[in-house]
């Protein structure tokens, strides 16, 4: 009789143990809210703008990413739920992950949250997925816009898969532009194994890994 009590005892330890780490990964943190307005202008911003590949240990700060994903897909228009990126159709087919040293997080857009995913530092993976480039893991942040291609062909056809890669580049230069607004630095990475990406950050099937974004203090 003890020796069954002791099992069930063991297995609701187990079970709850399994049930709040569970709870530890899904959950959601709400961003700092955005501020729409900065003091560097675009045309300063955008004679600033380099690629940069070399980067600090030094982290950046939740208004930071607040900032940098807001620019990157967050809502500019509340009612009618327009976004920073111009979208054909209004049908936003982009999800935006962020890799940093302690996780992965999927943006929501709707709500400015990060739902957390993992635990796990993917970054070193990450940059050896992305043919060994190093600023990949050296970089503070990695921001992985992601494309899920049937939100928009369902309505444009083939022609979608063209107006979601033109998408990928408006949101990358919004978040390149607001890197310099905030003394930040960054780079697009367009060569890394696709297949390799999308395990590392466990993406769902219809999602497709097109562009990782590093973004840092330079060194």
């Amino acid at each position: 009789m003890r020796s069954l009590r002791t099992c069930l005892i063991g297995a609701l330890v187990v079970f709850f143990a399994f049930a709040e780490a569970r709870g530890e990964d899904m959950r959601t943190i709400t961003l700092p809210k955005p501020k729409a307005k900065g003091v560097v202008s675009v045309e300063e911003a955008i004679r600033k703008r380099r690629s940069v590949r070399s980067y600090s240990s030094k982290g950046l700060t939740l208004e930071d990413i607040s900032q940098l994903l807001w620019a990157c897909q967050g809502i500019t228009d509340d009612k009618r739920g327009l976004r920073a990126a111009p979208s054909a159709g209004a049908l936003y087919p982009l999800e935006i992950y962020l890799a940093k040293n302690d996780g992965v997080f999927h943006y929501i857009p709707d709500g400015h949250e990060l739902e957390t995913l993992s635990a796990k530092d993917v970054k070193p993976e990450l940059a050896r997925a992305s043919l060994g480039q190093s600023y990949v893991e050296e970089a503070p942040v990695d921001i992985i816009i992601c494309a899920v291609y049937n939100r928009i062909t369902s309505r444009y056809g083939q022609r979608g898969v063209l107006y979601t890669d033109i998408e990928v580049g408006h949101a990358a230069e919004n978040v390149f532009l607001q890197a310099v607004a905030l003394g930040l630095d960054s780079v697009p990475i367009g060569a890394f194994d696709e297949a390799a990406v999308a395990k590392i950050l466990d993406l769902p099937k219809d999602t497709r890994p097109l562009y990782i974004l590093p973004v840092g203090y330079r060194r």
